[in-house]
């Protein structure tokens, strides 16, 4: 995280002290929240429309933040406390960690993609891991407050930084990139997430391509070939000198070879090698592929990057396989949208040896004009042979309910118009070696279901 003395981040956010005699304050990462504040931090006082951090300054300060920065504008009610003066604090926090990571002498990896960036995020921090020191983003800190915050929590001896890049409209990828500076960018697909916003794919398309205005002039882009969409948005594009696709399709760059599916994972070969991703989903073999050819490009060897495909620190509530006493959870409630939902979907027809698999399926969020009928594609597709009970909760995904349940025999699908609703009905439904899947948008909290789940199988 970052270390600098009370001076070193004035200059580096264009603030001004309060009182000279505390230029050489230590400080040690910076809080947003005044709730998790750690001593020796700089404290971010931020402002939204229902909120005002400073109003929490002092609290901070008694908790052990080391300083704070403090607008202008505003009555500072003691003149005692180590102050920075700015104009505006997020401002601030921007030029901040724009200043800190242009310091660092750290390779930046960053990713976009509608669906695989923090899969393929784990995946290459995992490898990368055996060479060098390597941080990446966490949790969902992606978006113009959680990628500065991500920067500043970087080590001034990391190696490689691995970060995600999260859009909903345009200029927002272009934000990011130019905060974080990438020299490799990547993007994984694009899918029909964000269609309220953007409209059509190809907007989605040209909305994540705004990460090239931040790569760096010597940098390399690397795009899914197979995506349709990216395909043909990318002649739009003045693309850098070192470009490079991959994917399944013989006419990519690097060209990777699906070898094997099961539940232990995926096998496939690329550059004459044999690899296995021990991730569920066939999608892995382009998360997997691409880790490795970037990991190649960091001088990483077969062995090296086998290993580190060995011991993957998966992001939470993506695809998480969940083993309880009688029953096992697969857990994908932090988001979906077609593609994802179909893949997980896939995931539970593949997996074998259980006596009953249950799919519990809620709203998909910002799909736009087309929601509807997208929702509906989705339960005409169902295959009732590969998924014995169907359980479907939210105003959208009852368009899901209406088209399934025609195909399902009687009483083996449900809606239900709020998630206790379901629970009560869902536990009935679970016999010994039940799969339960549970996938949903974020904004739905589907991982109530999952924690109830857990409770319940303790009984």
């Amino acid at each position: 995280m970052i270390e600098k003395n009370l001076i070193d981040i004035a200059n580096m956010c264009s603030g001004k002290i309060y009182n000279v005699a505390h230029n050489e304050i230590p400080i040690k990462g910076i809080s947003t929240d005044s709730r998790t504040v750690e001593r020796g931090n700089l404290f971010i006082p931020l402002v939204g429309d229902n909120f005002d951090g400073h109003e929490y300054a002092l609290s901070a300060i008694e908790k052990g933040a080391s300083a704070i920065l403090w607008e202008k504008k505003r009555f500072l009610p003691d003149n005692n406390i180590p102050v920075v003066l700015v104009d505006d604090t997020y401002k601030a926090m921007i030029e901040l960690a724009k200043n800190y990571r242009l310091s660092l002498d750290c390779k930046v990896i960053a990713i976009t993609g509608s669906n695989g960036k923090t899969t393929t995020k784990d995946i290459l921090s995992s490898i990368l891991k055996e060479k060098f020191k390597v941080q990446k983003t966490q949790k969902n800190f992606n978006n113009e407050i959680g990628l500065p915050k991500t920067i500043l929590a970087l080590d001034e001896d990391a190696e490689v930084a691995v970060l995600e890049l999260g859009t909903e409209d345009f200029g927002e990828i272009s934000f990011l990139t130019d905060i974080c500076k990438p020299d490799i960018a990547l993007i994984t697909n694009i899918g029909d997430s964000h269609l309220l916003k953007l409209k059509t794919r190809e907007n989605i398309a040209r909305a994540k391509l705004e990460i090239l205005e931040g790569l760096k002039a010597d940098g390399i882009f690397f795009y899914n070939g197979d995506d349709v969409t990216l395909k043909e948005v990318v002649k739009e594009f003045i693309l850098p000198e070192r470009t490079f696709t991959y994917g399944l399709n013989q006419d990519n760059d690097y060209v990777i070879e699906p070898l094997s599916y099961d539940g232990s994972g995926v096998t496939f070969s690329l550059e004459d090698h044999l690899y296995t991703v021990p991730l569920l989903g066939n999608h892995q073999v382009y998360n997997g592929g691409i880790s490795i050819i970037i990991s190649e490009f960091f001088g990483l060897d077969y062995s090296t990057i086998a290993k580190g495909l060995k011991d993957i620190n998966l992001t939470g509530m993506r695809n998480e396989l969940i083993h309880l006493p009688g029953f096992d959870i697969l857990n994908d409630s932090y988001k979906s949208n077609p593609q994802s939902l179909d893949s997980c979907l896939d995931i539970v027809y593949t997996l074998k040896n259980y006596d009953r698999k249950i799919a519990v399926i809620g709203d998909m969020l910002d799909l736009g004009k087309n929601e509807v009928v997208i929702h509906e594609k989705i339960g005409e597709e169902i295959n009732p042979d590969k998924i014995d009970f169907l359980f479907v909760v939210g105003d959208l995904a009852y368009n899901i309910f209406k088209k399934a349940k025609d195909n399902f025999p009687e009483d083996h699908a449900f809606h239900f118009d709020s998630r206790d609703e379901l629970i009560k009905t869902l536990t009935k439904y679970i016999i010994p070696n039940t799969l339960v899947m549970v996938k949903a948008s974020r904004g739905m909290r589907l991982e109530y279901i999952v924690e109830s789940l857990k409770e319940y199988s303790k009984l």
